[in-house]
């Protein structure tokens, strides 16, 4: 099984533990309500989380990460979950799960 393989298998099940919504996207695995994206895997099989302007930064901060890119483009209100957090599934899902209370936050589009 390839890396993107495994992260894939990996965002289905931090998704699985959120009841609230589900997983979309055929080749471009990604999470949306109120008419927004909330989450991605991007080609490189990387894990990219939506959040407000302020939690954005204090998780980069506190998560030693970076803006999350994804086909080049650094994507807006996105966070990149790093390496060191893929093993802990359920606080995965707990930032998943606030990434959606955000969006629902939001004007419906």
């Amino acid at each position: 099984m390839n890396l993107y393989q495994e992260r894939l298998k990996l965002y289905d099940a931090i998704v699985a533990l959120c009841p609230r919504f589900e997983r979309k996207g055929k080749t471009m695995p990604y999470t949306s309500a109120n008419g927004y994206m909330f989450s991605l895997l991007n080609k490189d099989g990387e894990l990219g989380f939506r959040f407000s302007k302020d939690v954005q930064e204090r998780y980069i901060k506190a998560f030693n990460s970076s803006y999350f890119k994804s086909y080049g483009a650094t994507m807006k209100g996105y966070v990149l979950i790093p390496e060191s957090m893929l093993n802990d599934v359920d606080a995965l899902a707990e930032y998943l799960n606030e990434s959606y209370d955000y969006v629902m936050t939001l004007e419906p589009k």
